[in-house]
């Protein structure tokens, strides 16, 4: 379960992170990206443990909400398992239509970058 939502939220951020004030992306970065312990980011910036857990947690819920409403994170799975299921069945029916596949390799490409 903690690692599905960690790998959840670290999505999220990649999406929502330019939303974030510079305070919650520095919590949200040492906490979920680096791995810092809510000890370790306290004495970074001189604060109470428990201040640190109620800042991520609000901006987990910030971050979900922001999810709620644009729907960028559910609508970049939902295209990848689209790309993925093309690329499986031309692979699978096209295997030697080389433009298809050149069509589906910059199909993933865009979404990569």
């Amino acid at each position: 379960m903690e690692l599905a939502k960690n790998y959840r939220i670290n999505s999220l951020l990649e999406f929502y992170q330019p939303l974030l004030t510079k305070k919650q992306n520095s919590y949200m970065q040492r906490y979920y990206v680096d791995d810092y312990s809510l000890g370790e980011i306290s004495e970074e910036f001189t604060i109470s443990r428990q201040a640190v857990y109620d800042n991520i947690r609000r901006t987990e819920l910030i971050l979900e909400k922001y999810e709620d409403q644009l729907h960028l994170y559910s609508d970049f799975v939902a295209r990848n398992q689209k790309t993925d299921h093309i690329r499986d069945y031309v692979m699978t029916n096209y295997a030697n239509d080389k433009h298809l596949i050149e069509l589906v390799n910059d199909l993933e490409q865009i979404e990569e970058e």
